[in-house]
């Protein structure tokens, strides 16, 4: 039971949905409360002291609305740049390197269906087409 787990795991495409799953969701509220908390407030310092509002500028000086923010832009790049980093280094890399490992030999591969286990299925299936 725990290889069959073990080579479910293993498949290309779960480590890819897992990735895009991480990506999206577990990471990017830790990694946004340390941008907005701790690189936001430095990278809004070098709009001046005068600006208030952070790196960037009105488009119209009453206007609230008009104000071109770069420096949530720039927090939202250093956001995604550690968010990327994290997934490659603690996901990529270990899998990669087990898949390495596979293809040296060191470590059997996923365990393929023999032709007897893929004719009982098709027979099944057939069997079940045909009673509806």
């Amino acid at each position: 039971m725990l290889k069959g787990f073990k080579d479910f795991l293993m498949r290309g495409n779960v480590i890819d949905l897992a990735v895009a799953v991480i990506i999206g969701a577990a990471f990017t509220t830790i990694v946004t409360s340390f941008t907005d908390g701790l690189i936001k407030p430095l990278i809004n310092s070098a709009g001046g002291t005068h600006a208030a509002d952070g790196l960037g500028f009105r488009v119209i000086g009453g206007n609230p609305s008009t104000f071109l923010d770069f420096g949530s832009v720039i927090n939202s790049a250093v956001n995604f740049l550690i968010v990327a980093a994290i997934v490659y280094f603690v996901i990529v890399l270990p899998v990669k390197h087990i898949q390495d490992r596979r293809k040296r030999g060191e470590e059997p591969g996923p365990a393929e269906p023999t032709d007897v286990e893929l004719l009982t299925e098709i027979r099944d299936l057939l069997r079940q087409q045909q009673n509806r």
